[in-house]
């Protein structure tokens, strides 16, 4: 077993060695958990995060895009009730 010792700041901030970032397979900016069982707290990695998705996705370039979604959603919308009334 290798320890590596850090330091906390008045903030309560710790810098993650390089080492260690390496072995995580973190980068700056990336995110970590801490996983605490039994007293124990273990350090690991997050890869999915509300952060991290942001952007993933592209908005849609033209609002014509958009607004064609909406009225075909609203016309499947009254087809599906028309349907149920006709039942």
């Amino acid at each position: 077993m290798k320890t590596i010792v850090g330091s906390i700041t008045q903030r309560g901030q710790v810098t993650i060695p390089a080492e260690v970032r390496k072995i995580l397979g973190v980068e700056p900016r990336g995110k970590v958990a801490f996983e605490i069982v039994d007293n124990q707290v273990r350090l690991v990695p997050l890869k999915y995060t509300l952060e991290s998705a942001f952007g993933a996705v592209k908005p849609p370039t033209s609002t014509k895009d958009l607004n064609k979604a909406i009225k075909d959603a609203k016309e499947e919308k009254v087809d599906r009730d028309a349907e149920l009334y006709r039942s």
